[in-house]
């Protein structure tokens, strides 16, 4: 009998705090950062054992997400030794530092019973770092490429994000990172400098935010996105805020942490 399809949420990570720590030989930068799960999430359904492993697209974000071997699902596929037919139906912002391609291979992972030991996460790393915390999720420190994964309390915390128009390659924010002498940043995030050299409208708009909000936002990741934990008492104080910048292109939303990744959904 065949498997009936399964629909997976893969949750969004968001990195709060991220330290660099060092270069490996092979380089891969070492990093010591805080990551934790958000409620804003894709939904990935498989229909297993096809002959052969297709991905369809859906959802408001679709455009631009890859549906050939370059998307980490077909990779944590073959991770498992399994062929899907997959459809991600796509909640999350392509790119910008919310682990979007991570995490739906990590519901894959997750799906397909992968392990969360320490050898198995080394593994999932390999394919994409951050795929070894989106496997886990919740709240944890994460340290050495990605792959080391200590689970930390979970806190309730209200987020919300901040998406401008504009794009910065994790690669080149790694690369500038390097070109400029690995700085040490004076926030929470130590490639702020570096994504703003990569793309300068970041500084920009960083520091719009900053008179707006009335304190600075928080680069997630490598960028683009800013975040705040700011706890608005409404919608309406939230929109006075920030609001009109939607219509520069920026994109708004608002979330939560969860305390970990949710399993299959019923159908």
């Amino acid at each position: 009998m065949s498997e009936q399809p399964h629909a997976v949420r893969a949750h969004a990570k968001l990195t709060r705090t991220l330290k660099m720590t060092g270069l490996r030989d092979d380089g891969y930068h070492l990093l010591d950062a805080e990551m934790v799960s958000l409620e804003l999430h894709d939904v990935v359904t498989l229909h297993p054992d096809l002959a052969e492993t297709t991905i369809e697209v859906t959802g408001p974000f679709a455009d631009g997400v890859p549906t050939d071997r370059s998307n980490l699902v077909f990779g944590a596929l073959d991770l498992l030794g399994r062929t899907a037919g997959v459809v991600i139906d796509k909640q999350l912002p392509h790119g910008g530092g919310r682990g979007g391609g991570a995490t739906d291979a990590a519901a894959v992972l997750r799906w397909g019973g992968f392990g969360t030991d320490p050898a198995s996460l080394a593994i999932a790393a390999r394919l994409g770092a951050d795929i070894a915390f989106c496997t886990v999720g919740g709240r944890a420190r994460v340290t050495g490429i990605g792959e080391i994964i200590e689970p930390l309390p979970h806190v309730d915390r209200e987020i919300t994000l901040i998406i401008p128009p504009l794009r910065v390659s994790t690669p080149a924010a790694y690369r500038a990172w390097d070109e400029l002498g690995g700085p040490v940043g004076d926030g929470p995030n130590d490639l702020e400098a570096a994504a703003i050299a990569v793309e300068p409208a970041m500084g920009r708009f960083r520091d719009r935010l900053h008179e707006r909000l009335g304190e600075a936002p928080m680069l997630a990741g490598s960028g683009a996105t800013w975040f705040t934990e700011l706890a608005f008492s409404s919608v309406a104080e939230r929109d006075d805020a920030l609001g009109d910048l939607v219509d520069e292109g920026v994109r708004i939303v608002s979330t939560r942490t969860v305390a970990e990744p949710i399993g299959a959904m019923d159908r």
